[in-house]
């Protein structure tokens, strides 16, 4: 049976989405057989979207030291839906910081905590002016994340 790798993002930018589709081709490497991965934008993704899941990859830009107000208001309409029905639920941050993203990190590890869903690696946190280096780590963080669940690591 397949497992289920959820991305859910929101991607202002051409420079993010390509951000996004990399972490995805990353995650769809044909070397993970077993793991389904599924992009779907922070204001369409529901709390049954998240609750289908085996893992969790957030992607958000850094808007004014916080997440973007599309992936707030993911939290703000599935916190509750999801509250004692992902407990532990494996997850990954991504931050596309124009600045340093600790403001970014610290409210998004506030809200997994409260979830408790588990944050399975260091946050990926790409900083400054966009990098093609960004992409390559993007992929990465993806086949990590689907490697990691096919093999029963997160």
């Amino acid at each position: 049976m397949n497992k289920r790798l959820l991305i859910i993002a929101h991607a202002p930018s051409p420079n993010i989405q390509r951000m996004i589709d990399a972490v995805l081709k990353g995650a769809m490497n044909e070397e993970v057989k077993q793991v389904e991965a599924l992009y779907i934008p922070a204001f369409d993704a529901v709390a049954e979207d998240v609750i289908k899941s085996d893992a969790v990859i957030l992607a958000t830009p850094e808007n004014l030291g916080y997440m973007s107000g599309a992936l707030k208001d993911f939290f703000d309409r599935n916190y509750y839906p999801c509250m004692d029905k992902t407990d532990g639920l494996p997850c990954a941050i991504l931050i596309r910081a124009g600045n340093d993203g600790t403001g970014t990190r610290r409210a998004l590890e506030s809200i997994l905590t409260g979830l408790r869903w588990k944050v399975v690696q260091e946050p990926l946190i790409c900083k400054g002016d966009f990098q093609e280096e960004f992409i390559d780590q993007c992929e990465e963080l993806g086949l990590f994340m689907a490697a990691s669940l096919e093999e029963g690591i997160i």
